[in-house]
């Protein structure tokens, strides 16, 4: 059964779950009905940051134009433009046996493309999670489902994996962002 978490809660993922390294993170969400007249269109993304929580290169931002890390550690498995029908919206696989050295947490984040040209924020967004699930037996592990509490924000730090030693945790972040996809790349040293 899968641990459910709150916000800013951290778990064991590996130290419980001997031999674990292939995963499957998957992000969804709901569209509130509104009028405004454009489609939504939400962008999961990972950022392979280092100690000083930051990428050592643009290569280690990982997303819709960067569907695969260099090492083969962090693979998007595409853009998904419209969010329709049940189940993970958009997915990225993670084998933390390949992730390197350098990289001390991978951080999972959601946000809505062109959102300043269409009005659009997270408050406008419901239902939206964030589980993982061992690619090797579909068991999910940990789900992390957001309230939502944000109005404006039209980026999200959903959740991340870090490092603890030798073992791999979850925090559920939950942390929003105002700017989009351009604060978040600021934020973790990607050029922009």
């Amino acid at each position: 059964m899968a641990v459910s978490l709150a916000k800013g809660q951290k778990v064991d993922l590996t130290k419980g779950n001997p031999g674990l390294s292939k995963l499957i993170v998957g992000l969804g969400w709901d569209v509130n009905k509104y009028d405004g007249g454009a489609e939504f269109d939400l962008d999961a993304a990972a950022f392979l940051v280092g100690e000083n929580g930051k990428v050592a290169s643009d290569a280690d931002f990982v997303f819709y134009s960067n569907l695969k890390h260099a090492s083969g550690s962090v693979e998007h498995t595409g853009d998904n433009l419209t969010g329709e029908g049940e189940g993970d919206d958009e997915v990225i696989k993670v084998d933390l046996s390949l992730v390197p050295a350098s990289v001390q947490r991978i951080a999972f984040t959601v946000t809505i493309y062109d959102a300043e040209n269409r009005h659009q924020n997270f408050g406008q967004v419901s239902n939206a999670y964030i589980h993982i699930i061992d690619q090797n037996t579909g068991t999910e592990l940990i789900r992390y489902d957001l309230g939502e509490d944000f109005s404006i924000e039209t980026a999200i730090v959903v959740g991340e994996l870090y490092r603890n030693g030798a073992e791999w945790k979850f925090n559920a972040v939950g942390a929003g962002w105002q700017g989009g996809l351009f604060a978040l790349c600021q934020n973790f040293g990607v050029n922009v």
